[in-house]
Parts: C-alpha cells; sequence; structure tokens
C-alpha cells in the first residue's frame, strides 16, 4: 500500500502530541496512566483514515481508544476526524482516543499482558493468496499475540467483505480453541442499525450492495463466564 502525504507530515504528527503516539513502545504497560484514568482500552489494528475509532471513541465516552496503523498519512487523516468527531462538544483534544504510529507485527512490544480489553480488526487485508497466509491478522501467529496483550474481559471483533478471509479467520479461531459468537454473513441484510459505527471501507461496500461478514470472539475468562451465563439464560439447559 502507497500513500502520498501532504509535505511536511512528519511534523504535522510531532506537533500533535496530545493525540497522536509516534514512540508508542514507552507506553508499554503505561496506557492507563497516559490517559489519566483506569478505564478498558480497546484498540482497532489498522485503523485506515480512522472514521470508526474516531466516532467509537465519541459514542462511548467510558472507554479508552486506540487506533494503530503503520502509515505517517492515515494517522493524519485520523486525526483530523478524530478532532472533528468531537467538535460538536468544543473539545480540541479527544480525551479517549489515542493515534499510534507502529506495525502490529511489534504489539507486544507495545502493550504489556492483559493491558488490552478489546481488539477490533476491520476491514484487514485479506492477503488472498494463500503463500501470504502468515501475513493476515487472523492467523495463528498474530492470535498469539492477542491472547498475551487481552485481559480477563478479552475479545475480538472482525469485520470484513472478503469471504476467503471470513473463512480462513473461523478456521484459524477454532483451531485455536476461541469461542466464537454473533457470527454473521451478511450484517446489515435487515437494514443499518443506527448504534452501528461502520467504516469508511464498510460505508462504500454497504452502499455498493456488498455483504458484510462479522463475528465476536471471547478469548478472557471472564468474557467467557459472561458469554456462557448469556447463552444459559437464552437458551437454558
Amino acid at each position: 500500500m502507497r500513500l502520498r502525504g501532504r509535505k511536511g507530515i512528519r511534523e504535522n504528527l510531532e506537533q500533535q502530541e496530545d493525540l497522536v503516539v509516534l514512540d508508542p513502545g514507552q507506553y508499554r504497560g503505561k496506557w492507563a496512566e497516559l490517559f489519566g484514568n483506569d478505564l478498558p482500552i480497546h484498540v482497532e489494528f489498522g485503523m485506515g483514515k480512522g472514521q470508526f475509532i474516531s466516532q467509537m471513541s465519541y459514542k462511548h465516552q467510558q472507554v479508552n481508544f486506540i487506533g494503530v496503523d503503520m502509515y505517517d498519512e492515515l494517522i493524519r487523516r485520523a486525526s483530523e476526524k478524530g478532532r472533528l468527531a468531537w467538535s460538536e462538544e468544543e473539545v480540541e483534544t479527544p480525551p479517549n482516543l489515542k493515534l499510534a504510529l507502529f506495525n502490529i507485527e511489534n504489539a507486544e512490544q507495545v502493550f504489556a499482558p492483559g493491558e488490552i480489553e478489546r481488539i477490533y480488526l476491520n476491514f484487514s487485508d485479506p492477503w488472498p493468496k494463500a503463500k501470504h497466509a502468515r501475513r493476515r491478522l487472523t492467523h495463528p501467529r498474530f492470535l498469539n499475540k492477542y491472547t498475551q496483550i487481552l485481559n480477563e474481559r478479552g475479545q475480538i471483533h472482525l469485520k470484513t467483505d472478503s469471504v476467503t478471509l471470513f473463512e480462513f479467520s473461523l478456521n484459524s479461531f477454532a483451531d485455536y480453541g476461541l469461542q466464537m459468537t454473533n457470527i454473521s454473513l451478511d450484517l446489515h441484510r435487515d437494514g443499518l442499525n443506527e448504534e452501528h459505527v461502520m467504516t469508511e471501507y464498510e460505508t462504500k461496500f454497504v452502499g455498493q450492495g456488498m455483504q458484510i461478514h462479522r463475528c465476536e470472539v471471547m478469548l478472557g475468562k471472564q468474557a467467557l463466564e459472561e458469554y456462557s451465563k448469556d447463552r444459559l439464560e437464552k437458551y437454558g439447559n
């Protein structure tokens, strides 16, 4: 993926220390300290232009959000959307949002064990060729990273338009012994839910009539206990 950014983009990001984190490794185990509270931390790996993470931060103000990408230009665009999402509140800097520049391959170097509550994987690169399967963000080698940084309430929420990636992901989760729930092959079949926050890609694909696939994965002990309790209440024995 090649992006043509504006001149002086790094200087722009360096001037946004209130929102942009260019050296995220220094906050490993200290993200709560950076946010100044002990609210749950949700992370979007591969946030793109930042529409999803920006709107989520505004709609769910009792959660801290971190948007991650490895491209300067996408961090810049996300910073604009992050501030815009809060503009009606006349807030210059979203209090519960940080944008971190790093490669997801280094997730364990940025987040300490149990530091994160939820991971969002939205329209990740499907890497359709079999020889590139290891690069898919739901490959077991990435799941190993996620299980390390997620806490007792840990979950992964996946959305994609790629049937190939979705099938691969479901098999990957199952092989890893993870519990899946809320699996949908056509998320918006019955119309758009006003509470649902869409990404840029999702908005585009839904407008083209494409199906969106989604599932949630329970990893943490407490998340699994709550899942089992909900199933028992809904279905009984």
